[in-house]
């Protein structure tokens, strides 16, 4: 099966055909044990323990992050300590899955390590909020680089029987962090600073390091050879593009008055042509095959985490509950998630993929929908938790289906840049539609959320506003589901 022809992309498949390597012969499958067996262990447990420092580092940093600004006189500069993440994670995303066609995921996996650590020392140890957020920055840098390369590693080290449970495995990591994360930062910057919730992280990079550097060294040296396409420049621009039309659009997205016309127009200005690059051709308009795998990934995520980021405050304004209580009311999804995605890994579940998908969809949009029913009075408030952990499972099926989708609809040589298209369009759904349901927010009375008080009064429809029109897009994405699969030809 071939995948998708690239925009920019100018090589054809007879120039493919005259560049083909010889081949070594391939790493035998004798199709027997799963992900933990003797073969994958090892890389298995390297690659969980990747994913389980950045999920930690993600929700530990949520928490101490008030205490950091205020006490290096930063407030002002709050909301850049999250998007310099996000902008140079963008970029980093493009570029790792270049470098990992071309060399394979050995050099930006490990350099992705050592640059989200010295982000982490860079904001451990600022001593201005400027240095703090040029440390997040960094952290973005490796961040981007280390999550494209695990996918590559994925779809280049394990057969394609074992990728589901190894996606099951990605999701399984957050559960921990999800729950125990925000209660560790929590004490330790009560009790021992902000500064270690960053300095102690680095430390538990020296695991994943032993424990998966000599068996991914090995994969590497066993996997037949393919070819290597040559580096494209222009991706790279499209990419600084990207990241900066996106920062923009967050800029606006802040300002919520007339001046914001003109960044949110310089943003898309840029962010739009860069899109289109960088993505599969198609993938706008969710063309059949690994087009709409694409898009799907950024609707999923971008209508879940775009309804998360108000369930805590909804919770602390509407229903009077504390900021632990409201942020554990969340904890339920993280939980379910990992449910969802070992299920979608269990034997037999291949051929109900695309239905799978589907039902994740549709899960989501009930659960969305159905978490705002606390804005009633008389509806308890574990429904929301309730409805949170249908939510869960949709995704975890949904989002590790995708990602198995788009390993088998990827080349070899391209399964570098179609991870970090996943990724891309992952992190530019988050912030579109995060952006969209913060600009309807605001516009019906909610007002800008990090200036709100914790208990003040907020109108209810400002939050119904989100939670409806967040279920909307799930639903269209359950409507596209169907267009994952590849139409055959007569011929």
């Amino acid at each position: 099966m071939t995948s998708t022809p690239r925009a920019g992309t100018a090589e054809t498949a007879e120039t493919a055909a005259a560049t083909q390597v010889p081949r070594r012969a391939p790493v035998v499958d004798d199709g027997a044990g799963g992900v933990l067996s003797g073969p994958w262990r090892a890389l298995t447990l390297g690659i969980v323990s990747v994913v389980l420092l950045l999920a930690f580092e993600a929700t530990a940093v949520n928490t101490a992050m008030p205490t950091a600004a205020a006490q290096l006189d930063g407030i002002g500069l709050y909301a850049f300590a999250f998007s310099a993440y996000f902008t140079t994670t963008l970029l980093a995303m493009v570029v790792s899955g270049q470098w990992c066609d071309r060399r394979g995921p050995l050099a930006p996996l490990f350099s992705g390590i050592a640059v989200f650590a010295a982000g982490l020392v860079t904001a451990g140890t600022a001593v201005n909020m400027w240095m703090f957020v040029a440390g997040r920055a960094i952290q973005g840098l490796g961040g981007g680089l280390v999550i494209v390369a695990l996918y590559v590693v994925v779809g280049r080290a394990f057969p394609e029987r074992l990728r589901p449970s190894v996606f099951a495995a990605f999701s399984a990591a957050w559960v921990l962090p999800s729950v125990l994360g925000p209660v560790i930062s929590g004490a330790v910057t009560q009790h021992l600073g902000w500064r270690w919730v960053f300095l102690a992280v680095p430390v538990l990079v020296l695991l994943p390091l032993a424990v998966m550097g000599p068996a991914l060294r090995r994969s590497e040296r066993d996997r037949p050879l393919t070819e290597r396409r040559p580096y494209d420049r222009r991706r790279t621009r499209d990419a600084a593009m990207a990241a900066l039309g996106a920062a923009l659009l967050q800029y606006a997205g802040q300002r919520l008055d007339g001046w914001a016309v003109l960044p949110a127009a310089a943003g898309l200005a840029l962010l739009g042509p860069a899109v289109l690059r960088l993505l599969p051709r198609g993938t706008l308009r969710a063309a059949r095959g690994l087009p709409t795998v694409i898009l799907l990934r950024g609707v999923a995520a971008g209508a879940f985490f775009a309804s998360e980021l108000f369930i805590p405050l909804m919770m602390q304004t509407q229903r009077g509950l504390s900021v632990t209580m409201a942020g554990l009311t969340l904890a339920p999804g993280g939980l379910s998630w990992a449910l969802g995605s070992w299920l979608q890994g269990r034997p037999g579940a291949e051929r109900h993929r695309d239905a799978m998908i589907r039902f994740g969809f549709v899960a989501t949009a009930v659960a969305i929908g159905g978490a705002a029913l606390v804005l009633f009075a008389a509806v308890p408030v574990w429904v929301t938790a309730a409805f949170w952990a249908l939510g869960g499972v949709g995704m975890g099926l949904a989002i590790a289906s995708i990602s198995v989708l788009m390993m088998r609809l990827s080349k070899p040589a391209e399964t570098g840049e179609n991870s970090a298209a996943l990724q891309l369009s992952d992190a530019l759904g988050n912030v579109l539609l995060t952006g969209l349901a913060g600009v309807l927010f605001a516009a019906l009375g909610g007002g800008a959320v990090g200036a709100v008080a914790h208990d003040a009064a907020l109108p209810a429809g400002a939050f119904a506003a989100v939670f409806l029109t967040m279920p909307a897009v799930a639903l269209a994405g359950a409507l596209l589901s169907g267009r994952t699969v590849v139409a055959r030809s007569d011929g």
